[in-house]
């Protein structure tokens, strides 16, 4: 190596340079592989982030918690929205959320940020990289890596059109008569758009829209362009890294071009190059996919540190929709835990629709389309997708997810059931997130999606920061109800070891109205039951083994609402829609 190189070789050990090796020599060729892991070593300690920076890894507890939001959800006059979001988060969320994932923050032209121009700036309609810095003062952040696609506004695709290096390797094309049949597509969209280049008319890959054109990473100067503005963002504070789009990243002619074994490569590749350079940094990997596609992304434990659990927000808005827990019982019993030190993202909405591709072998399709049904009634849009066939087939629900689970004759039972469903998730094996209208209890923004005729709109308000301080002020608000409930839940949360991300989880079957799972500690010391009733009615524990077995004084603490549940004349019953998190401590 290098004798110049400001790190000595101890730091890094031979094991993790050889891993490193082998797999630039799968994605590149063996003659490329040396020079490449050459250029990689020479790499680190570039912003001031190496080996011999970083402290003991710190690992994840109950206390984790995500905050999904856009930078500019927030806005209040004078300041900046970086700011009015530091300012909302700090007054508000300190305590019950540790992590704020800001969706892309940086230059964009569409698809309200994943198109992205620049990806060391931040869009200055936002703010600046100081302001960035100071929210990771008070919170730990996380940042989307855009991996598929740039904008077709952005320096490296003027390179390309111009024929400039390094930009005109950057691009993916194809021939315009390439059989491109077998490609899963997400949108009905075309796959490939005409270009004028310096060279003539090009057919450049656009997986999702026309101005995201995909990116080649064929081409090893792109993995080092992306290895590069991960050191960056490492050095403003990322701790979790959100590979978005990642099932698509490698295209190969002839097949589907998802899930290729180059794309789980380069996922691996970035997980030792960030083991190397800080192992407290967490890869996410964001897969709109069917379970079993979903989690290959843990690889054995070396790859993602994190998946989206994405069949939970369909799977729980279609089992409270028709009162019926049975599907997601029977799922959940099956659920595989993750690898050792891999663990599930557990969210019912996101700045995204509700896939519902994961519903795929979960639910009979006559269902999905019963529930695409559902969410069109209450005055939401289903986004669709084209099959190799030529038909169309629903690929994403438009809604939030208050709206969604809200009940038009009855407030307060469509309050009731949509804590239910954030309740569920944030009990569940795995790392509780949610997304800012869900912690607002915001309805749908269809005067949005008027404006704007993309449906995804629906589900992102941008809120004037004082109307929704008084919003949170007013007693007969339910954005307010919704906003203490989960501010005192998630502290509550944090403080139980039967939370931890690592403790063991057990599904148990209680009937289909009830949905029941056990939590429980590391040290088995801390026991949680879990119920939550499914129907807009009464239910009756079915069997009361469970609680007799945990809890023989026949009463216990509720940790949602800080009291105490007993059980005469040995039954319990639920509430419509009541969420009980019920501890042996």
């Amino acid at each position: 190596m290098n004798p110049h190189f400001p790190y000595s070789t101890k730091h890094i050990s031979s094991t993790k340079l050889k891993t490193i090796r082998r797999r630039l020599s799968l994605l590149y060729g063996v003659e490329q592989a040396d020079p490449l892991l050459e250029r990689l070593y020479l790499m680190i300690g570039r912003y001031g982030v190496g080996p011999q920076t970083s402290p003991s890894v710190k690992g994840i507890s109950q206390r984790d918690a995500v905050l999904i939001t856009y930078a500019d959800m927030v806005q209040a006059p004078e300041v900046n929205p970086l700011v009015a979001l530091r300012e909302f988060c700090t007054a508000r969320l300190k305590g019950s959320i540790s992590t704020i994932h800001i969706l892309p923050f940086y230059p964009w032209t569409s698809d309200d940020g994943f198109s992205v121009v620049d990806y060391r700036m931040v869009d200055e309609r936002y703010g600046k990289w100081e302001d960035v810095s100071k929210l990771s003062d008070e919170f730990e952040l996380m940042f989307d890596l855009v991996l598929n696609h740039c904008s077709s506004k952005s320096p490296w695709f003027k390179e390309y059109v111009s024929g400039i290096e390094p930009g005109q390797n950057y691009i993916m094309e194809a021939e315009e008569k390439t059989d491109l049949s077998a490609v899963v597509r997400p949108r009905s969209t075309p796959l490939l758009t005409p270009y004028q280049t310096r060279a003539g008319e090009r057919h450049v890959w656009t997986t999702f829209s026309a101005d995201q054109v995909d990116l080649d990473w064929a081409c090893p100067d792109l993995l080092f362009e992306f290895l590069d503005i991960i050191l960056y963002y490492i050095s403003i504070g990322c701790r979790i890294l959100r590979l978005d789009a990642v099932a698509f990243l490698w295209k190969k002619i002839g097949t589907n071009c998802l899930h290729l074994p180059e794309t789980h490569q380069v996922i691996k590749l970035i997980r030792n190059f960030i083991d190397i350079v800080d192992p407290q940094v967490l890869i996410l990997t964001e897969t709109n996919v069917p379970h079993e596609e979903n989690v290959s992304y843990f690889g054995k434990g070396d790859e993602a540190h994190a998946v989206y659990q994405f069949s939970l927000p369909p799977l729980l808005l279609h089992g409270l929709l028709k009162g019926n827990a049975q599907h997601l019982t029977d799922w959940a019993s099956n659920l595989a835990p993750p690898p050792k030190g891999c663990h599930f993202l557990n969210f019912t909405a996101s700045h995204d629709g509700i896939g519902v591709r994961p519903l795929e072998g979960i639910l009979p399709q006559n269902e999905i389309l019963d529930l695409a049904e559902e969410i069109r009634k209450k005055k939401g849009f289903v986004s669709m997708r084209k099959l190799e066939n030529g038909s169309e087939s629903p690929y994403e629900l438009n809604s939030t997810y208050f709206s969604a689970l809200s009940d038009p004759k009855n407030k307060t039972l469509g309050i009731d059931r949509f804590l239910c469903s954030q309740a569920v998730a944030m009990a569940m094996k795995g790392i509780p997130a949610i997304y800012f209208h869900s912690l607002c209890g915001t309805p749908n923004d269809l005067e949005g999606v008027k404006q704007t005729g993309h449906n995804r709109t629906i589900n992102r308000k941008k809120w004037d920061l004082s109307e929704l301080e008084a919003n949170l002020e007013r007693k007969d608000s339910s954005s307010a109800e919704i906003f203490e409930w989960y501010s005192r839940t998630l502290i509550r949360r944090s403080s139980c070891p039967a939370f931890h991300p690592e403790g063991p989880q057990t599904i148990l079957n209680l009937g289909s109205s009830i949905f029941a799972l056990k939590r429980q500690s590391i040290d088995s010391s801390l026991t949680v039951l879990c119920l939550f009733n499914f129907l807009p009615a009464e239910s009756k524990l079915q069997s009361m083994s469970p609680l007799q077995d945990l809890f023989s004084s026949g009463k216990a603490r509720d940790l949602i609402s800080g009291g105490e549940v007993e059980w005469g004349k040995g039954e319990l019953i639920l509430r419509p829609y009541q969420a009980l998190w019920l501890s042996t401590s």
